[in-house]
């Protein structure tokens, strides 16, 4: 006969690990806010060609007549331009909207490109140390002396313009600090107990590195990767900006500021000052959820 185990309503609730983690993150107001922020820009990159008023770049629904109208002003059409219009008569909040899926989708694919990239080279150097992480280690230290940009600009001149060409570009320069940080991280993992006894029970390299490894290095990988995507979202813009990244048909706020920036002297600030303001949110937001996860998975650094 089976007894029925009755609950005690003294037992406090059991803690699972993501509960533990959802409670840590929220302790900060300024983290939440920012991931709502975060979760809004999403939203929109998302969902643009739905909630964008208009199509800014269907040459049938733009007229040059309307270009460099104020915010709040009113087409010809009846059609209400909340944030004004730029040069060429598109409605500026509508392009703000495909210029941040453009900007998010070149930042986060180039992340997660990076991220493969850099964690396997790191754990490549970590696991099997000496030429090998010297080598590997001594290419990484010289690619970070550059600065990012100047890297950036460099492969882009030789790639030339275009999305593809942005991403692989990004890649090239964001891998090597996914390698040093998931290298430092895997050095201090590679001496423990459970790497030696996988070692002992003959399991191969690929397995050991990927299946046991690469878990216990995330942490600190999660915090980086947030870091980097900010940055390669701020480098896309810098090149667009510069003219030497997307072309004018795949629209980002990096261009979208510097196609306003020409009529800044004579006034017309809306053009590039909206776009700019919706680059720094997202940027300042990917960074404050950044830093309250490093927080959180850092021991050193929990209550």
């Amino acid at each position: 006969m089976s007894e029925t185990v009755k609950h005690d309503p003294n037992l406090a609730p059991v803690e699972t690990p993501l509960h533990r983690f959802m409670s840590d993150f929220s302790d900060s107001m300024i983290a939440m806010a920012a991931l709502a922020v975060l979760l809004v820009i999403v939203f929109i990159a998302l969902f643009a060609p739905f909630i964008s008023p208009t199509d800014p770049y269907d040459l049938a629904k733009v007229s040059i007549f309307d270009g460099k109208l104020p915010p709040g002003s009113v087409s010809m059409d009846g059609v209400t331009f909340w944030l004004g219009t730029d040069g060429a008569g598109r409605d500026l909040l509508s392009s703000m909207f495909y210029g941040l899926r453009i900007s998010l989708g070149v930042g986060v694919m180039s992340g997660v490109i990076a991220l493969c990239v850099g964690s396997s080279i790191g754990l490549i150097a970590a696991y099997y140390g000496g030429r090998v992480d010297t080598l590997i280690m001594r290419i990484v230290d010289i690619q970070l002396s550059f600065p990012a940009i100047l890297v950036a600009l460099i492969l882009i001149a030789a790639l030339g313009k275009g999305v593809d060409k942005v991403i692989i570009a990004l890649v090239l320069v964001q891998w090597a600090y996914y390698a040093r940080t998931v290298r430092g991280s895997a050095l201090v993992e590679r001496n423990k107990e459970y790497l030696e006894a996988a070692t002992c029970l003959g399991l191969d390299n690929k397995r050991i590195l990927f299946r046991h490894l690469l878990p216990n290095c995330l942490p600190p990988l999660i915090v980086v990767g947030t870091v980097q995507t900010a940055h390669a979202i701020s480098l896309e813009a810098t090149l667009s900006f510069l003219g030497v990244g997307l072309p004018i048909t795949e629209p980002s706020l990096g261009l979208l500021i510097a196609n306003g920036f020409e009529y800044m002297m004579s006034g017309r600030y809306w053009i590039s000052f909206f776009p700019g303001i919706a680059l720094l949110i997202t940027i300042v937001s990917i960074n404050l959820v950044g830093d309250q996860l490093r927080d959180v998975l850092n021991p050193r650094l929990q209550k």
